[in-house]
């Protein structure tokens, strides 16, 4: 179970010290706080919740700054026309004043007392992961633009997913759109929709994938390999809420939530002049970065029992009961550089091809047997010792590039040329 044992809270309030008493008195811990009205709010997303005193002067464009980032709970005298302003603006919830702690335990009970979120595909105790999972529940609880970074097959869209599933937009539809997918020939007609009668063959007024995301969210797939003009016709439509139909002569407001995914850099392919700077800006509000599966390689054995449970039931002729403590050291031996996808294509792999209850060593692929052969011969003299080593290395650069020569030795830091002979050299086949 993961839960949210302290909170970095801010506090807006000139009576800062007494709320800070009554979160001290119930037993809150607090890990950073700030009291500052005055203050300019440079990283708001460190923070886990904020406090409102909407007493204070021009505390509604405070709060509307505030609901991007956080949650906020705004308090303040009774004043029934300020409680329903500040809900309105989008506050979750109104405290009046004075404060009373269990008033103040029921707020803290919305975020603590939740249990560790269940996202399929997604599994992990490890500690990084609860970082994870912590990006998920603040991106639920706002509106805000998200952007989802990782390598490849480290579950970006299903992170996505989850924070849809866990928003209040849960009800309403969940698109995506896989970016590389639409040519720029096609862009408008499938992102914005088309008038009927607005070309040739339009017998129909068509919605576009915009559209049809209005009142939910809009995942935008692999996002830093977009076009320039794919970059161009979204940047409005983010920053506005609104576009126009191929053919049409008004603009289609919509209510969407966006977030987008790329194992890329963004902020170096913005310095490159690759990326545009403002729409990295407008999709970067709240940034959830998914570890590669070899940082986290004690959530292996679960996944791996996932995998099983999961794929299993497509062999008809025997019942796959497990796998060998020899298959797993194998597995946790190896850097996956295609990360969990890669763990669950091996899984289902060797389901299909093995004959007894319990997936072995050598049900797995060759590759991985090579790994675990040179393991076992790394012994002998220092000579023999080197060359093993360097066999290793050699081949999981190989597999990291997909047999690429010439990635593989950018990875090495060698040239190809050298990397050539090394591979001759050691009878390497790629």
């Amino acid at each position: 179970m993961f839960y949210l044992k302290s909170f970095n809270i801010l506090v807006i309030s000139d009576e800062a010290k007494k709320v800070y008493d009554i979160f001290d008195s119930i037993g809150i811990t607090l890990r950073k706080s700030s009291s500052s009205k005055k203050q300019t709010f440079s990283n708001l997303s460190s923070y886990d919740i904020a406090f409102l005193d909407i007493d204070a002067e021009g505390w509604e464009n405070r709060l509307i700054e505030l609901k991007q980032h956080l949650p906020v709970i705004a308090f303040g005298k009774p004043d029934i026309n300020k409680a329903v302003k500040s809900m309105k603006l989008g506050a979750r919830d109104f405290l009046q004043k004075p404060l009373k702690n269990t008033e103040v335990k029921e707020i803290f009970a919305q975020f603590q007392d939740k249990p560790k979120i269940e996202i399929e595909g997604i599994i992990g105790t490890s500690r990084i992961m609860e970082n994870v999972y912590c990006g998920i529940r603040k991106a639920a609880l706002t509106d805000s633009n998200v952007l989802i970074t990782g390598e490849s097959g480290t579950g970006k869209e299903l992170v996505a997913r989850a924070i849809h599933k866990l928003s209040d937009r849960k009800n309403k539809p969940f698109v995506v759109i896989n970016c590389t997918a639409i040519p720029d020939t096609l862009l408008e007609s499938e992102l914005f929709g088309f008038e009927k009668g607005s070309f040739t063959g339009a017998n129909y007024t068509k919605k576009g994938l915009i559209e049809w995301a209005d009142g939910g969210t809009l995942f935008f797939d692999e996002i830093g390999d977009v076009s320039p003009l794919f970059q161009t016709k979204i940047l409005r439509v983010i920053q506005e809420s609104e576009f126009i139909r191929i053919g049409g002569t008004s603009y289609v407001k919509v209510d969407v939530r966006f977030i987008a995914a790329t194992n890329r850099d963004l902020l170096k392919t913005c310095k490159e002049g690759i990326f545009r700077e403002d729409l990295f800006y407008r999709l970067n509000v709240i940034h959830i970065e998914i570890p590669p599966l070899r940082s986290r390689k004690e959530d292996i054995p679960a996944l791996i029992d996932t995998f099983i449970k999961k794929h299993s039931l497509k062999r008809k002729d025997i019942q796959i009961r497990g796998i060998t403590d020899e298959a797993i050291d194998t597995l946790m031996n190896y850097s996956f550089p295609g990360n969990v996808r890669e763990l669950e294509n091996i899984i289902e792999r060797a389901i299909a091809f093995t004959n007894s209850p319990e997936i072995t060593v050598k049900d797995l692929p060759a590759y991985l047997q090579k790994n675990q052969s040179a393991k076992k011969t790394l012994s002998g003299t220092l000579r023999e010792a080197v060359d093993n080593f360097e066999k290793e290395l050699i081949w999981s650069a190989l597999q990291k590039s997909r047999g690429n020569i010439s990635k593989a030795a950018e990875i090495l830091g060698i040239h190809r040329q050298q990397l050539q002979r090394k591979l001759k050299q050691y009878k390497i086949a790629t």
